[in-house]
């Protein structure tokens, strides 16, 4: 069988194929990272016939268990086992051009907004922010949080995070939850399949490993060197921290990037808003990020910069991961570790929710009547997220000219 001779390990596709593949991917795939996985699996699973069901079902469940950008990851490794090396890289940079090249224009042409007007759209787009944050706490809640025991971790994290409002309070709370998932969530899952085969040797992903672990020790170390190196510094951390989706990207990015005082606040929220009404991953919002930091590297250097630095660490830790992953994960405890930090994640992006977005996009009733419609849309009737944000942007700027 064609699928699974090429999870196998077998290099069945070429990588300009695979970049065809995933550019039509990054110019349509709306709605988040689960619907990307869904988009993946109907364009290259059900039609294409990459592979079959079931390795791709234990491929999602890889990515899902790591840090970084889940529906990404996925897509990297689909084209790493069509194509080899070459094809990993066609996978992302096809799948993520579209969107970065959107925020990235948008970042040139934001202080065009400098108006009423302009500023009624920008808030719009912060308005919106919350409207889609509050969804993914939401629909994370229910799903990463359903006894007692994990939305107490929930609790306790969006308890710290909220009173300390620092980054290494998110990690704080990262490291206790899963302290606390290890001592009261073994036994709640099980450990059934079996992971897809990269052909990868046990050395190669070992030395990926120590890669990712050496960036994310190193360059804390060498950041004060130069400002490029303070830049990659702080995108790469918070890709390598970042659980459960890429919302919960945002306060980590937020406390990086606007208490140094590199972006406003309001810069950071209308980008982060823009980042919601195109196709492709929302982490292509370091690219936007990237583009307005203040002082250089900024423009299309800084932007380069941010994208490859915050995609990095979940690649390295896939490739790390994959040889070693079928055997680790029968392990209850592992699993146990990873509940934990999963509720952590829901109680850190519902502090997200509250500061900085409630608190800078929520400053009268009809701001949170516009937002509230908007989380309607997207919860209970399933409008698509751009047709969301058009909305709000159209509320905000009647808003303001009223």
């Amino acid at each position: 069988m064609k699928g699974s001779e090429t999870h196998e390990g077998g290099r069945a596709g070429t990588a300009a194929e695979v970049f065809g593949a995933f550019l039509r991917l990054g110019l349509t795939s709306f709605g988040g990272p689960i619907a990307h996985l869904g988009y993946f699996r109907d364009a290259l699973v059900l039609r294409r016939k990459w592979l079959d069901e079931k390795a791709y079902a234990d491929l999602v469940a890889l990515c899902q268990f790591l840090p970084g950008p889940a529906s990404s990851q996925v897509g990297f490794a689909l084209g790493y086992m069509r194509a080899g090396p070459l094809g990993a890289a066609a996978a992302w940079t096809a799948f993520t051009l579209p969107s970065a090249f959107l925020l990235f224009v948008f970042a040139l042409f934001a202080s065009a907004l400098d108006n009423p007007l302009g500023q009624g759209l920008l808030h719009g787009l912060k308005i919106v922010a919350v409207a889609v944050v509050a969804q993914a706490v939401w629909g994370m809640a229910r799903s990463l949080c359903p006894d007692r025991a994990r939305a107490g971790i929930a609790l306790a994290a969006l308890v710290l995070v909220t009173v300390s409002a620092s980054a290494f309070a998110q990690i704080g709370a990262i490291a206790i939850g899963a302290l606390l998932g290890w001592l009261l969530c073994r036994g709640k899952a099980g450990g059934d399949g079996a992971v897809v085969a990269f052909g990868l040797s046990k050395r190669a992903g070992a030395t990926c490993l120590i890669l990712f672990a050496i960036l994310l020790l190193g360059l804390p170390l060498v950041a004060p060197m130069a400002q490029g190196l303070s830049v990659f510094d702080t995108f790469y951390r918070a890709g390598a921290l970042v659980f459960g989706g890429g919302h919960v990207v945002l306060p980590l990015l937020e406390a990086g990037v606007v208490e140094p005082g590199w972006a406003t606040r309001d810069a950071f929220l209308a980008g982060y808003g823009a980042a919601q009404a195109v196709p492709g991953p929302l982490f292509t919002f370091a690219a936007y990020l990237g583009a307005v930091l203040e002082p250089a590297p900024n423009g299309l250097a800084g932007a380069a910069i941010a994208l490859i630095a915050v995609f990095l660490p979940g690649f390295l830790l896939l490739l790390g991961v994959a040889p070693f992953w079928d055997r680790f994960r029968q392990f209850d405890a592992a699993r146990a570790l990873m509940m934990g930090t999963n509720a952590a994640v829901v109680g850190i992006l519902g502090a997200a929710l509250y500061d900085p977005l409630w608190t800078t996009a929520i400053l009268a009733p009809a701001d949170f009547a516009v937002a509230a419609v908007g989380f309607i849309l997207l919860t209970m009737l399933k409008a698509p997220p751009w047709v969301v944000v058009a909305l709000c942007a159209v509320a905000g700027v009647a808003l303001a000219a009223l």
